[in-house]
Parts: C-alpha cells; structure tokens; sequence
C-alpha cells in the first residue's frame, strides 16, 4: 500500500534537496564563493545533520535522504568556499 504522505515528503524532499544543486555547480565552475556566507552554511550543515538524525529516528525516508544529500551539498559549498578563499 501506497504511504501518500511519505510519497509527498520525498517530492518535498527532492524539490528542496535540488534547489541546492545549482549553486554548488555554479561555485565548482567560476570557482568563487565570495557572495556565500561561511557561517550561513555551517549552522545549516549543523542543522541538516541534526534533521538526518531525527529523520533516522522516526524512520522517515524523506527526511532522511533530503538531509543527508544536502547535508553534502552544503558540505560541498563550505568545502569550496574554504579552497577559493
């Protein structure tokens, strides 16, 4: 049986974890992060982490997988932001 709510959650999921993508292919190809806020992405990595966590907890795969990719697209930004100082 189909679980409509999780099913809404993984679009959910995959609409928020995408909307990351962009921004980490635009800061590997022009290799500048000089508009993006360091603290910014390290309280967010913090709190998809923190999120990842919760979603293991309540066996919630949308969470899971929305927090645990963007917890490495965010680690991805902070990583380039840290090499094109």
């Amino acid at each position: 049986m189909i679980n409509y709510v999780e099913v809404i959650g993984l679009i959910a999921a995959t609409c928020t974890t995408a909307s990351f993508v962009p921004q980490v292919y635009k800061a590997w190809k022009h290799k500048s992060t000089k508009d993006i806020s360091l603290s910014m992405y390290i309280v967010f990595i913090i709190g998809t982490i923190l999120w990842f966590f919760y979603g293991i907890y309540h066996e919630s795969l949308a969470i899971i997988l929305a927090n645990g990719i963007t917890a490495i697209l965010a680690f991805l930004v902070i990583f380039l932001k840290l090499r094109h100082k």
